[in-house]
């Protein structure tokens, strides 16, 4: 079987040539340095430098281009007043490379649960399961990792966030892969993730109970990173309310730092006037009332300075409590806590991820409510996916899945907009071994937007692509230019989210055809946008039709197959 590792393959020819070499000197020194370097050639490699792989796409796509076709008698659509969802099917490099296309730098959160590779039967690389006694199993899996992930990089917005769920075999790998891609300081956690709490009984050693949750951002300066809400429970321990909301109490305005000495900060030494009643409650202000005391920020006998200044205090009067200890005869200011979003208590969420609904056998079940018997191997829970999302996506974000297995990713996405009234899309993106993208993530997220049982759907718009090719070579160039155009309109309904139905959305990519239309009236009464072909000119006369009947035009980006055309112009 001919090997696709090509670092062997480049190593070899090396030695091979510094063999050649070698029986033409006679210089011992030469000689010995010559040595020198098979022996650097053949050592083990280790970290980020692996014997890198070549797969059966890589070849495919030396010789043909990649598109999109539409597979219409699978559309869902239940909700006109909202864009599409897409669900990809096919090699998931494939797709990634027409994503980039489209989607570069419009991501706002990835997450994805690639193959673990365990050694058992859990990846496939380029057709060959990959066995625990695979020499190169770690070196196939990193090069089919760093292709995908390098371009899911640049498929992040600025503040994009990527979530990877990964276990103890490749862990460490990955976290070296993700540091040279993402970027070390982008780290913004390694999750611990709680899935089976009782353990894993039948694993060697330790009963496993817990996987990991890689996350980095895009650029870790410009991420937003939410917080989750607090359970009702823990407000009522935890949080009072007064006339603006919910508070706690937080730091204490009395600096005790090093740094905030009298000397230092004289203009932050001032009195406070405090009363306390008969009834023991406080009154205080920052000018002096009757029978009031000064109050100075002094601790441990040093005279120190306040955190605010009087207009602060001043103007943030409602933020303080006051509290006076009896025993001690000692006043405290403190800060009112209050929360971040939405006035809703919130609290950040622990590097240590655990609730009991995270539960690995919690995504069986879900999957099993669904179809009635067990059709896909540890589907992610839904409640694991809508916490990731809570805490890093918005309500319009659009997030990506390219490994999305059953479609957990697709199901927590319209339960989580339900709950929160959001408009959140999803491309999700898998193959269709054994049938998998037709019967169980197609057929799940149709059930979830149409209802299934008694079980009440959730409006949503949905298009099935699957990934097709066209040959780049032997192919008549106005062929081949043609098919190209015809795939260009999957690609704009794709990066628009859109449903191109050729009354209220057209393209056209022929003038003469444009031409007509521009005269047709009933048409142009229908019709909302239009794309061209950056080949055609508007004339005025057009521009002006356009403009009165309220028709936004747009042109067709070059760049979904520039490239393409141009090897056969």
């Amino acid at each position: 079987m001919k090997t696709t590792n090509l670092s062997k393959i480049r190593r070899d020819k090396m030695l091979d040539t510094i063999s050649e070499i070698k029986k033409k000197i006679n210089d011992e020194n030469i000689l010995t340095n010559l040595s020198m370097i098979e022996n650097e050639l053949t050592k083990k490699k280790y970290g980020l430098i692996w014997e890198e792989h070549e797969e059966r796409v890589d070849t495919e796509l030396e010789t043909q281009i990649p598109t999109f076709e539409e597979i219409k008698d699978k559309e869902i659509l239940s909700d006109e007043c909202t864009k599409f969802n897409f669900l990809l099917e096919g090699d998931n490099l494939h797709s990634l490379y027409l994503l980039k296309k489209t989607h570069k730098e419009k991501i706002d959160v990835i997450y994805i649960d690639p193959p673990y590779n365990t050694g058992i039967n859990d990846f496939v690389y380029d057709d060959n399961m990959i066995g625990r006694e695979d020499l190169f199993k770690h070196s196939k899996w990193l090069s089919f990792m760093n292709k995908r992930l390098s371009i899911a990089q640049s498929l992040l917005s600025n503040k994009g966030i990527i979530f990877i769920s990964i276990d103890d075999n490749e862990q460490a790998q990955l976290k070296l892969l993700c540091d040279d891609i993402f970027g070390y300081n982008n780290c913004l956690g390694i999750l611990p993730t709680i899935m089976n709490l009782k353990g894993n009984q039948d694993q060697f050693g330790f009963a496993g109970t817990h996987e990991y949750t890689l996350v980095y951002a895009k650029n870790i300066s410009e991420c937003s990173f939410g917080e989750f809400e607090v359970e009702e429970e823990e407000i009522e321990k935890q949080w009072s309310i007064d006339e603006i909301g919910y508070f706690k109490k937080g730091a204490n305005l009395k600096s005790t730092g090093v740094n905030a000495p009298r000397l230092k900060r004289p203009n932050l030494y001032f009195p406070i006037y405090v009363k306390v009643n008969e009834d023991n409650t406080i009154n205080w202000d920052i000018n002096y009332f009757e029978k009031s005391t000064e109050i100075f920020p002094i601790t441990n006998n040093e005279e120190m300075s306040w955190r605010w200044s009087k207009t602060k205090f001043e103007n943030e009067k409602h933020n303080v409590i006051v509290n006076f200890d009896f025993k001690s005869s000692t006043v405290s200011f403190y800060k009112k806590q209050r929360p971040n979003l939405n006035d809703i208590p919130t609290k950040k969420p622990k590097s240590f991820f655990y609730k009991p609904e995270y539960s690995s056998g919690n995504g069986t079940n879900q999957l099993m409510k669904l179809f009635g018997n067990k059709v896909f191997n540890n589907p992610k829970p839904i409640e694991l996916i809508k916490d990731f999302l809570r805490i890093s996506s918005t309500k319009n974000s659009i997030i990506l899945d390219f490994f999305a297995g059953s479609g957990t990713t697709g199901h927590a996405i319209l339960e989580l907009n339900k709950e929160d009234n959001g408009n959140r899309k999803f491309i999700l993106c898998t193959n269709n071994e054994n049938e998998i993208c037709e019967k169980i993530t197609y057929e799940r997220l149709k059930m979830v937007i149409n209802g299934h049982n008694d079980v009440k759907g959730i409006p949503a718009n949905f298009k099935y692509y699957k990934t097709a090719y066209i040959p780049r070579v032997n192919t008549e160039k106005a062929n081949l230019h043609n098919n190209l155009l015809i795939n260009i309109k999957n690609l704009i309904q794709l990066e628009n989210g859109i449903k191109i139905d050729d009354k209220q959305i057209k393209v056209y990519l022929d003038e003469k055809e444009l031409d007509k239309f521009s005269v047709d009236k009933e048409a142009l009464t229908e019709c909302n946008k239009v794309y061209i072909s950056s080949d055609i000119l508007l004339t005025s006369e057009q521009e002006k039709t356009f403009e009165d009947n309220s028709i936004e035009v747009y042109i067709i980006p070059e760049y979904y197959f520039k490239n393409e055309i141009l090897e056969v112009a």
